[in-house]
């Protein structure tokens, strides 16, 4: 998969190195959740039957973040998290339009001219609920029209599962709850983080549970504060553990940015600097403050247990 840098308007010397007939998914895609994956889905396969590159097409930053949308809390999948997505659902190329003020006032009808059409996309695949241009004054019937019969347009329905609309503020919400295995029922895949190990408090080896402290390295939606059961893929090896999201309260006061600190099962590795991915399998019990340190050892040790089993149920 090629992945492709654009800003708007695409001048004709960077529309020349692209331009040519193809089916592109045109949206956000943050989370690429399950209804998402339907519309590439569907992008995908009309190119293939056309024998044409599939492409998507999405934005960076995140409009809610250029325009201080309130309800915007990060990413469920950044930019790399995105194309490594997006590259095992047979996406040829990937468009990243970079998302900014400017942008944010384009009308729909030079959104499609100067964006859309330069690119010689033949069929644009959309959400049931896409909306494009200033103010979201764009939608699925206003494209067909704009595309001048030189671009059809083809609309998702939405994805439902148990008759509720799978959507990424909802998977937002769940993580926000605790609702992990909810959550990942619509994503249709475990949530991942990514970050580096960094050094920390050093605090877990002395009680019999070394962690390690993760820094993540893009702005993440965090889940709520708790223990999980999670899969750490280090290099080549998939290994189990158990994660705490939060702020320590046994040992902390006043802290309010989460911390997220991994006890890798079976695993004695120097892994500082080195890269994690960790898909959180299951919410155990949420953060809490402990009486004593033999307390909270105890709780370390029956977390650990819960994890192993639900991991070994999950593989």
């Amino acid at each position: 998969m090629r992945t492709v840098t654009l800003s708007y308007p695409i001048l004709p010397e960077t529309a020349a190195l692209w331009a040519r007939p193809q089916v592109a998914a045109l949206g956000q895609f943050d989370g690429l959740h399950r209804g998402h994956a339907s519309v590439i889905a569907s992008a995908v396969a009309l190119a293939r039957q056309e024998g044409i590159p599939a492409s998507v097409m999405t934005f960076h930053p995140h409009p809610k973040d250029v325009m201080g949308k309130g309800d915007y809390d990060g990413y469920l999948t950044p930019p790399k998290d995105k194309q490594e997505i997006l590259a095992g659902m047979g996406v040829d190329i990937l468009y990243i339009i970079e998302f900014n003020e400017q942008l944010s006032k384009v009308s729909p009808e030079d959104f499609v001219s100067l964006m859309l059409l330069p690119l010689q996309i033949v069929t644009a695949v959309v959400g049931f609920d896409f909306r494009f241009g200033y103010l979201g004054k764009g939608d699925p019937e206003r494209l067909q029209e704009l595309g001048q019969g030189a671009m059809s347009v083809v609309t998702a329905p939405p994805f439902l599962i148990e008759g509720e609309k799978v959507s990424s503020s909802g998977i937002r919400k769940s993580l926000q709850n605790g609702e992990i295995t909810l959550a990942n029922t619509w994503f249709g895949r475990c949530y991942h983080l990514r970050g580096t190990v960094v050094h920390g408090e050093k605090r877990g080896r002395t009680i019999g549970f070394p962690t390690a402290n993760v820094q993540l390295e893009d702005r993440y939606v965090i889940p709520a504060k708790g223990v999980y059961a999670v899969r750490v893929f280090y290099k080549d090896e998939v290994l189990h553990g158990v994660m705490n999201v939060g702020v320590k309260p046994t040992f902390h006061e006043g802290v309010t940015a989460p911390s997220f600190e991994v006890h890798v099962f079976d695993f004695a590795g120097d892994i500082y600097g080195q890269e994690l991915e960790l898909e959180l399998v299951a919410f155990i019990r949420p953060e809490r403050k402990f009486d004593s340190i033999g307390a909270l050892i105890a709780q370390i040790g029956e977390d650990a247990e819960t994890a192993k089993s639900l991991l070994e149920d999950q593989s």
